[in-house]
């Protein structure tokens, strides 16, 4: 287990405390941390590796799910991405974690609360693994997914972007909800358009993500259910 602080450091340790697990493969950790690194909340981090024998007693202590991400305020302990990411919105309001257009804002919530149930063949078959960089097999179905993605990055970041890099101009929630499903475009080398390349590179190049993906390369740990997906794909077939 591993603490670390993020963002501007207030005269005493912050309070918000973000539980996460292998910044190389948890999708779900990054969404958090992300939207609050990346709108410079602050918070302490707390790593909790996954796929050890002893991962779930340690997760329990602060989710009653077992799984990562959790929050901790105070005696309060909130656990799943979009409610986490909620719950600093109420608190942080000055963050801007979402658009401020209601129209815009609701929108971005109703794609953020589509990412927790869909694009299930993508997030199946192309795993997050941010050292990953080699091609994969893509079903009809996880090419539906990507062809989704691309028109959802198209038509909010040419519409509700203007001059900004993101969905709606600056970086925030919706952002961060998507930023693990770019990552697999990249790590899987997906074919995708001009302007979808340019939304993913704009996640890349956001300084909270390239502190979150330096650490995630140079982690130890290793998941070989991940790290062997294409094989054991193949298996299946």
């Amino acid at each position: 287990m591993v603490s670390t602080n993020h963002g501007a450091q207030p005269k005493f340790p912050p309070k918000l405390t973000l539980v996460i697990g292998n910044k190389n493969y948890s999708s779900w950790s990054l969404r958090p941390w992300l939207a609050m690194a990346g709108r410079s909340v602050p918070f302490a981090e707390v790593l909790i590796p996954l796929d050890h024998p002893n991962t779930k007693q340690q997760v329990m202590q602060y989710s009653p799910t077992g799984l990562v991400p959790a929050l901790k305020y105070g005696n309060l302990m909130v656990w799943e991405s979009l409610a986490i990411i909620e719950y600093v919105n109420d608190l942080h309001p000055e963050a801007g974690l979402w658009p401020e257009d209601i129209e815009y804002r609701a929108i971005a919530r109703a794609m953020a609360s589509e990412i927790h149930t869909g694009f299930q063949a993508l997030r199946q078959q192309c795993p997050m693994n941010l050292r990953r960089r080699a091609a994969g097999r893509m079903t009809a179905a996880a090419e539906a997914d990507v062809m989704r993605l691309v028109n959802y990055w198209r038509r909010f970041r040419l519409e509700a972007g203007g001059n900004g890099a993101f969905l709606f101009g600056e970086f925030g929630a919706i952002d961060a909800m998507f930023a693990p499903l770019a990552t697999r475009i990249r790590s899987y080398e997906i074919p995708v358009d001009r302007v979808a390349n340019e939304y993913i590179d704009a996640i890349y190049n956001l300084p909270a993500f390239q502190k979150w993906n330096q650490a995630a390369v140079a982690e130890p740990w290793k998941i070989a259910s991940v790290d062997n997906v294409d094989k054991l794909q193949s298996m299946r077939r």
